[in-house]
């Protein structure tokens, strides 16, 4: 065992943090010197002694994303980073290779389909502006959707600053048709959210969303019912742009063609940059593995009946009827 060549090793942690994000670490999620000193050795201890745990990062700003994201609660946190190596490994085509410099990725940067606008809110917060209209879903696959926002959430993820603070999100229907509706089937999307949410550890302080077609009434009202309550008290949908401006919607952060300054081509081409940043990181994030076998069959399809339960159980209940092989339901959409 003394052989394994971890992702990254383990670092004498030091806090890039500025005095003023250190101190809302400390008031919002308990985090002070000591107590991630000993959060850290303490996920350490547990991934090098976890038989399920084959490959993982060991560097403190990786980890600290999951204890962060559940406010230093350890068994928290070690779960949530098990079942994020669980759910890299078994969505396999949505989560490896996670490289910005795809052909396709690249066209879904440059069409402003997902990224993150420079600089922060004035709560020193990231906005991130997804455009789902501008994906055209006879093109791309669901695969190709899911890869673009891996990597566009890996690479905010790796910034301390934005572990503290969290996100806002803001999203502009405009565009979105029934031909998206089918991009995922509704177990699909019942399985990515509810994963996701559990999994990948982001703070979610406010989603925006404008231009939410009538129409589409019945496909948001399923996704609402999908997230925590946490979450959905944080998400405000309007009519238009000018009814978010209304409601005092800060858009000065915004790209240009929504309210702000910079126009949103600028914008692309400084996230592209910050990307290619953090590109080598998430390329080497395929090393990070898992043993299949000593997982549940219904852990290792991400039924939503696994989430409800810890690992290491052997067998879980079947109340959640089998899927037909994960990679299986990436499939190229054929809509006529």
């Amino acid at each position: 065992m003394g052989a394994i060549e971890w992702v990254t090793e383990e670092d004498n942690y030091e806090s890039p943090l500025s005095a003023e994000t250190q101190k809302l670490a400390k008031e919002e999620l308990r985090e002070d010197k000591n107590t991630r000193d000993q959060a850290l050795e303490q996920m350490r201890n547990w991934i090098k002694m976890n038989p399920r745990i084959q490959n993982c990062r060991l560097d403190g700003k990786f980890l600290l994303r999951f204890l962060r994201c559940k406010k230093f609660n350890v068994p928290m946190a070690e779960e949530a980073i098990e079942r994020y190596l669980l759910l890299r490994q078994v969505y396999h085509p949505a989560f490896h290779n996670l490289d910005m410099m795809d052909p396709t990725i690249e066209e879904l940067l440059s069409l402003g389909y997902l990224f993150a606008v420079p600089g922060r809110d004035n709560k020193g917060r990231r906005v991130i502006i997804a455009r789902p209209g501008v994906f055209d879903p006879h093109k791309y696959t669901n695969a190709d959707m899911c890869r673009i926002h891996a990597i566009t959430y890996e690479s905010l993820m790796e910034d301390e600053e934005s572990q503290v603070r969290g996100f806002v999100h803001f999203a502009d229907g405009a565009g979105v048709s029934f031909p998206h509706l089918t991009l995922f089937t509704p177990k699909e999307a019942v399985r990515i959210v509810k994963n996701g949410e559990r999994t990948i550890p982001m703070r979610h302080k406010e989603v925006h969303a404008i231009n939410t077609h009538p129409s589409l009434k019945f496909a948001l009202d399923f996704g609402m019912s999908l997230i925590s309550e946490k979450i959905k008290k944080r998400v405000k949908i309007y009519t238009s742009l000018e009814e978010a401006v209304n409601q005092k919607i800060d858009t000065s952060v915004l790209p240009k063609e929504y309210g702000g300054t910079m126009p949103m081509k600028e914008m692309i081409a400084l996230w592209r940059k910050e990307m290619l940043e953090t590109r080598p990181t998430l390329l080497c994030h395929d090393k990070m593995r898992v043993c299949l076998e000593l997982y549940s069959e219904k852990a290792r399809e991400g039924a939503v009946s696994a989430l409800k339960q810890g690992f290491g159980c052997s067998d879980i209940g079947s109340s959640d009827s089998t899927m037909y092989g994960i990679t299986g339901s990436f499939r190229k959409l054929e809509v006529d």
